[in-house]
């Protein structure tokens, strides 16, 4: 029951910014804006979830088998270097929803 009113209560807080600038803005440009933000804020929670679960599972696969160090450290990295980029792919969609480029 309280992960439905946090749930509630942050889709309040997203809509009230566009709630009060509605007058102000064209049609649609606060959703555009509520969007954006959506899109970079789940992509960048995915990004750090999938880089501490990596994080974890390579140092467990190194405690367990500590002559794997360098090949489990280097294929960690190609796959830290993946996650990030699909965060900086999101944070490019959200410019690109804003119509900022």
């Amino acid at each position: 029951m309280r992960a439905l009113y946090f749930a509630l209560a942050l889709v309040a807080l997203c809509l009230a910014p566009d709630l009060a600038f509605a007058a102000e803005e064209g049609a649609g440009g606060g959703t555009m804006a509520i969007g954006a933000g959506l899109a970079i804020g789940l992509a960048v929670l995915g990004a750090g979830i999938g880089q501490g679960l990596t994080a974890g599972n390579a140092a467990a696969g190194v405690a367990r088998n500590p002559g794997a160090a360098n090949p489990i450290q280097t294929v960690m990295i190609i796959g830290l270097a993946l996650i990030e980029s699909i965060a900086l792919l999101a944070f490019v969609i959200a410019f690109l929803i804003q119509g900022k480029f």
